[in-house]
């Protein structure tokens, strides 16, 4: 069975929904305590309507930490120092820094103009964007991207998503205008300042 929060890694990582967080509080404990959480949504998951309504708030520091201390096993190889900013109003924005040899390698055409010529190395990816979710569906808008701080274009951040997303499953990747399901009979995700509020 894969880890629950393996797909919203990938969502979040693969789309790279990261930016600095400035004066965040990264601590084990603060780890112990999102993945504590993530336990009891998987549980409360798992018991479907029996359940009943649940509201569980997962903080932006909280999150942080989970990267910082746990995250490593599921990262795809060549992404490191995740971090997220928990905006509000369904807005998130991020970092990661992201090796960037392996892809150029594969996708250069050597063409003057092809933007994979350019690029290489182990660079900062950031994002902006706004995550829709509704009735257990979830749909990641992408606003900005950059790359090492010059923007660019969707297409460029779709092969990336698509080259560090892929798995067994997932061949060819993870789209970044698809709708996916959420996992663990999640309903919605509210992304208020500092907090996501998880509604199962």
């Amino acid at each position: 069975m894969s880890h629950p929060l393996r797909p919203v890694a990938a969502i979040v990582l693969g789309s790279a929904v990261l930016v600095s967080v400035e004066a965040a509080t990264v601590s084990p404990q603060s780890a112990d305590a999102f993945a504590e959480k993530v336990s009891l949504i998987r549980r409360h998951g798992d018991l479907g309507d029996r359940a009943g309504a649940r509201r569980t708030p997962l903080t932006q520091d909280e999150l942080n930490s989970w990267f910082a201390y746990r995250a490593k096993p599921l990262l795809p190889n060549g992404v490191t120092q995740p971090e997220v900013m928990i905006v509000g109003q369904g807005r998130l924005e991020g970092q990661a820094i992201v090796d960037l040899d392996v892809v150029a390698k594969r996708r250069a055409t050597g063409g003057v103009f092809d933007p994979w010529a350019l690029l290489g190395g182990r660079v900062p990816v950031k994002v902006t964007g706004i995550l829709h979710t509704r009735d257990g569906l979830a749909r990641l808008e992408i606003q900005t991207a950059e790359v090492s701080g010059v923007p660019v274009p969707p297409t460029l951040l779709q092969e990336l998503v698509s080259f560090y997303s892929r798995s067994p499953e997932r061949p060819a990747g993870l789209r970044l205008d698809d709708t996916f399901a959420l996992p663990a009979n999640i309903r919605q995700i509210e992304v208020g300042q500092g907090q996501a509020v998880v509604v199962q």
